[in-house]
């Protein structure tokens, strides 16, 4: 009985205190009640803490969405993180890539010139896949990890304590409003005893609440080293994948940039055959310069005549054309002359 006694006092102690705020507050609204003020110093903490928590929210969604941009993956890894459990692992865009490079040069065959670079580039696309997976990690672990604490740590924190500073402020001004009514001596007499309690609990609360928020700042240091460690975390994936790329481009070697507009040109031109030593002058032949401008690396001498080096190998669709091998050298001043530097070679 004693419990409930007291549980039943503690409940109309409760509501009475959340009756006088709410009026207290109402006629703040209306203007019919004075508001006690928060010094400057405090005000100007509360709004950097605002501040802060705004742009910590908004850069944090932008990384998740640089990190991993698939809406649905990210709510996926969401609701494993809910549950306290490890997402499975996926592969990104540049390893699928990568294996579908892999799988179709191993269908054309490594030893065709195709296949052979399908695979090394389907090899490189899996490194560049595996370097942007490490770089997620380290970015989610160095840089979105603090950022989340602070939001579901020290913000809330703050929260909760600026919320119970708004309570005490309410309570001192009903308080205060309380004595201006006041008109018998005991009444006054307990008017400003409650208004001495609830001047001391305001005092302290805003105590606590500005510790806290000058804490703020050592949070922006922080977040400074973590920004820090996010840019390096980038300097070293894109270096890395430059660094593959460009071993990348070694391997494959790379075409002239006076060929690079005329990649699009249909496959069924004709070519020369450059099996044999020599041509007979009465061949209607094509010029090289405008024949094969995509598969050659043409030079040209000090006497003009012009040189040419097969990059691919190429079969003659019918006896109009002739076979190609690839790294095979050849020269021509006219069509008579166009003969095969690796055939005069082995005829030496």
């Amino acid at each position: 009985m004693n419990i409930m006694d007291f549980n039943v006092k503690k409940f109309a102690a409760d509501a009475g205190t959340f009756l006088s705020r709410a009026v207290q507050f109402t006629e703040e609204k209306l203007g019919q009640a004075e508001k006690t003020e928060l010094d400057a110093h405090l005000e100007n903490l509360l709004s950097k803490a605002e501040c802060t928590k705004h742009w910590t929210e908004k850069i944090m969604k932008q990384t998740e969405v640089l990190l991993q941009p698939n809406p649905n993956a990210r709510m996926e890894d969401l609701v494993y993180e809910k549950l306290d459990r490890k997402a499975p692992s996926r592969l990104n865009n540049y390893e699928v890539l990568g294996q579908s490079m892999l799988d179709a040069g191993s269908e054309f065959g490594p030893g065709t010139a195709y296949g052979n670079a399908l695979i090394k580039c389907g090899e490189t696309q899996k490194r560049i896949g595996g370097a942007e997976q490490e770089f997620m990690q380290t970015s989610a672990l160095n840089f979105l990890t603090p950022f989340r604490n602070f939001l579901e740590g020290d913000y809330k924190t703050i929260s909760k304590e600026r919320k119970l500073l708004q309570n005490k402020r309410l309570d001192l001004d009903a308080a205060k409003t309380k004595l201006k009514k006041a008109r018998a001596a005991e009444a006054r007499a307990a008017a400003e005893q409650e208004l001495r309690v609830a001047q001391s609990e305001f005092d302290r609360q805003a105590e606590i609440t500005r510790l806290l928020l000058e804490g703020v700042s050592s949070t922006h240091a922080h977040h400074l080293r973590c920004l820090n460690d996010f840019v390096e975390a980038q300097m070293t994936y894109y270096a890395q994948c430059y660094q593959y790329m460009t071993d990348l481009q070694k391997q494959l070697g790379s075409f002239p940039s006076s060929f690079s507009s005329n990649n699009n040109q249909p496959a069924t031109t004709s070519v020369l055959n450059m099996s044999v030593p020599t041509v007979p002058a009465s061949t209607s032949l094509t010029p090289v310069s405008s024949a094969v401008p995509s598969g050659f690396t043409e030079l040209k001498g000090s006497t003009g005549t012009r040189v040419a080096r097969v990059l691919y190998d190429y079969d003659a669709a019918d006896s109009s054309e002739l076979s190609l091998l690839a790294d095979e050298d050849c020269i021509s001043g006219n069509p008579a002359r166009l003969c095969s530097l690796k055939s005069l070679s082995s005829s030496r």
